[in-house]
């Protein structure tokens, strides 16, 4: 199927087949859309990975691309990590634009070798002479129910390496923009989606869905305005501070929230410039505690002029400092949720 048969556009009225002011888009076909658009717009431009062609996508990312480009730029690959990341890099030297698809970022491990000391570096052990435009891109962090081996946050990890580019998409607007623009990059980009957020549909533009909406990377957004406490985050934890927004509102206490979308480059201006107006800041994350995001925002505030901003010490609700257990109880109580977020917020303000 063609991708603009694909989507249909939610109105007021219903559904219509041409665009209104307002339309609904999931992440899914989001993300569908920023690749096809790519593709369409440079022959350079292929992907690769395990089920992405006939099966259209472990998680119907890929849905479609291979019917119309083909075998040559839609490639189902074996499952080795370490083989198709390492043809990718490669290719990405010699002048092609790949897009490296791991059916979830916990088995980029197999592949790390070449996301790190051949993509990241290349460029700088090269002195400048030989790009690798990459992107590498899949699920990242928890899901449900899919334990320890599959439920890691790659967000430290790969932000803490020179050389990446990394984004975490939260919605649809953040997802197709930040991939086309990853796509377009000249560096290996690291693209960290979320499983549990494909189906999420988000509200949309008409400049979202124009083939020319890009999302610059290294550039964070204020989701919510507010006037009190700015929480920060990325990827699915901006839903956990909407979420603990919305219920702090109705006691009369106003969070900012920031989604930071790229952690690396990293927009410390935009959490700077809140913390100015709201005097304090809790960062919120899916991953662990130790080395985390959250250490790299609270330690940026405190070094600097940032310090001088806060009228109590930054603080960072994350996900618990264990492997992930299996059973959805514990898995709930592993990951923060809004109660967790609207506990620390109060506790801050001294609000009962």
């Amino acid at each position: 199927m063609m991708l603009k048969n694909a989507f249909k556009y939610v109105g007021l009225r219903g559904i219509s087949t041409s665009r209104p002011a307002s339309a609904q888009l999931t992440v899914r076909d989001a993300l569908n859309s920023a690749i096809d658009e790519e593709m369409e717009r440079d022959e350079r431009v292929f992907i690769l990975g395990e089920e992405v062609a006939q099966y259209d996508g472990a998680y119907k990312i890929s849905r479609g691309l291979w019917k119309k480009y083909g075998d040559k730029r839609v490639i189902d690959t074996p499952i080795t990590e370490m083989g198709f990341a390492g043809i990718a890099t490669g290719a990405a030297m010699g002048g092609l634009r790949p897009i490296c698809e791991f059916m979830t970022w916990n088995f980029s491990m197999q592949a790390i070798d070449h996301v790190i000391n051949s993509a990241a570096k290349t460029f700088y052990m090269s002195a400048g002479l030989v790009n690798v435009p990459i992107v590498f891109r899949g699920p990242n962090g928890a899901a449900a129910g899919v334990a320890a081996q599959h439920s890691q946050c790659f967000g430290a990890w790969y932000s803490h390496c020179p050389g990446l580019k990394v984004v975490a998409p939260y919605s649809a607007e953040d997802a197709k923009g930040l991939l086309k623009a990853a796509i377009r990059d000249p560096d290996p980009v690291v693209c960290l989606e979320n499983e549990i957020m494909y189906g999420t549909a988000f509200d949309v533009s008409d400049e979202v869905l124009s083939k020319d909406f890009i999302v610059p990377i290294g550039k964070a957004k204020i989701e919510r305005v507010g006037k009190h406490i700015t929480l920060v985050a990325f990827s699915r934890a901006v839903a956990t501070c909407l979420d603990a927004a919305k219920e702090l509102s109705a006691i009369g206490i106003e969070a900012e929230v920031v989604n930071l979308r790229s952690l690396r480059p990293l927009d410390f201006d935009t959490v700077m410039e809140s913390v100015k107006k709201t005097n304090h800041l809790v960062s919120v994350e899916h991953g662990w505690p130790q080395s985390g995001v959250g250490a790299e925002i609270v330690s940026r505030m405190v070094e600097g002029p940032g310090f001088y901003y806060l009228d109590a010490p930054p603080v960072r609700v994350t996900g618990a400092d264990i492997p992930m257990p299996y059973a959805k109880t514990l898995e709930d109580n592993s990951l923060p949720q809004g109660k967790d977020v609207v506990r620390v917020v109060k506790k801050i303000l001294n609000v009962q």
